[in-house]
């Protein structure tokens, strides 16, 4: 293989090997090629409608928070990498790892206390569940199986994962009679609904016995819908898990780090979970990591079961190169004011999203902190909203009947008028 490739080469190497996220093999759609990055624009190999240069209104799958070449993040990452890029963490532990669970008790809420290092927010949340049923098979509960959450979730790709992403819209449908089977109450409701709230306690105490934990995605729900909720229903939930002996999950994984406006949305409604999933915006999009947290009662329970230790240990887990850079993004995001810049974010959102009301096919426009959304009341055709960006100058990655953007915290008032130009283009090109 040549030491340089043109687009051109990578574009055809890539179509006859490389296997994108949810699509098919080969792609019929040519991605196209980033050369590099720098703060919030994403630089092409060459141009494409036009445009060289992208304002990433993506922030890389809601990762990239602080924009992308960050001097000090690039600090973080090469310091560590002359010290040490890795080191197994079984039976050995290092300075950046110790310092970022520290820190992350430091900044979630109480009473979350200890953290389990992985390598991605599905894993994540796989901890997570295997904490929920090893406490419980651990204090003489063994049926306490099943997990409860609502419609319209998604948490992540992987096995037990995909058991509580929504089971009739959500992409993992395919796989319903193969998934252990879990209970769904209806989506949650925008505001609150006193109605709803009571079926969601009934729901909890009909099936106490047989639940370990409930998990939702708290006041966002993700990439299942990108619908918005009160924090009220998370106050309910707390109250029947306490009532009833059923753990709760949060999984912040999109959330956590500032995304609504709070630094995580349990505090929302001062309420706090059992066990926590963080990932994403983590290392602030640049290595892959994320953390299971949990209360010390749910690490105690385990650590008394007949098998007194939590089986899970991925080759990657603590990366000392990851965790360095968590530690430095954690630090850039609690040293700048962090609160106004989404603040700042979520008031150019609404102004600059406000005319695609006026689209023919714009079923609504909901915003909330750093997440603006455009949902269309049929599915967005892609190949014509992502062209329609691009042109715009934008990059974007819409999805079943969606058209949304999440862009870096320091995203300034003209890029993010653009951007807002861009999701336009593109609701009007679906």
């Amino acid at each position: 293989m040549p030491e340089h490739l043109s687009p051109g080469e990578l574009v055809a190497l890539d179509r006859a090997h490389v296997w994108h996220p949810y699509g098919p093999m080969p792609g019929r759609v040519d991605p196209l090629v980033v050369e590099s990055a720098s703060g919030v624009r994403l630089r092409l190999a060459e141009p494409v409608h036009g445009q060289r240069e992208l304002l990433d209104g993506m922030s890389s799958w809601w990762s990239a928070i602080h924009g992308y070449n960050h001097p000090v993040l690039n600090e973080a990452a090469q310091s560590q990498l002359g010290r040490m890029s890795h080191v197994m963490f079984g039976g050995l532990t290092h300075e950046p790892a110790v310092r970022l669970a520290t820190r992350l008790v430091e900044i979630t809420p109480e009473p979350l206390r200890h953290v389990f290092l992985s390598d991605s927010g599905s894993v994540a949340v796989e901890v997570a569940v295997k904490m929920c049923l090893q406490f419980w098979r651990s204090t003489g509960h063994p049926a306490k199986q099943r997990l409860l959450t609502w419609r319209g979730g998604y948490h992540g790709d992987t096995w037990q994962p995909m058991s509580v992403c929504d089971p009739d819209g959500g992409m993992h449908q395919l796989w319903s009679g193969a998934l252990p089977r879990q209970i769904f109450a209806d989506a949650p409701p925008a505001d609150f609904d006193p109605a709803y709230a009571d079926r969601l306690r009934a729901l909890v105490a009909r099936h106490a016995d047989e639940l370990a934990a409930v998990i939702v995605e708290p006041v966002v729900q993700g990439a299942g819908g990108m619908r918005f909720h009160s924090p009220a229903y998370l106050e309910v939930l707390r109250e029947a898990c306490d009532a009833y002996g059923v753990l709760l999950i949060f999984d912040e994984i999109a959330t956590g780090f500032g995304r609504t406006g709070k630094l995580f949305a349990a505090e929302w409604a001062d309420v706090s979970p059992d066990v926590m999933c963080l990932g994403k915006a983590l290392t602030g999009g640049y290595l892959t990591m994320a953390a299971t947290l949990c209360s010390a009662r749910v690490a105690e329970g385990i650590s008394r079961g007949e098998v007194p230790v939590l089986a899970h240990g991925p080759t990657f887990m603590a990366n000392p190169l990851a965790a360095s850079v968590a530690n430095a993004s954690i630090d850039l995001l609690l040293s700048r004011d962090w609160s106004r810049e989404v603040a700042r974010l979520e008031s150019g959102l609404r102004e600059g999203l406000a005319p695609a009301t006026g689209v023919p096919g714009v079923k609504d426009v909901r915003v909330l902190g750093g997440i603006g959304v455009v949902q269309l009341d049929h599915e967005v055709d892609m190949a014509a909203a992502t062209e329609a960006a691009v042109r715009a100058g934008v990059w974007l990655r819409p999805f079943r009947d969606l058209v949304y953007v999440m862009p870096p915290y320091v995203m300034s008032e003209d890029d993010l008028a653009q951007v807002c130009a861009g999701v336009c283009a593109a609701a009007r090109a679906s």
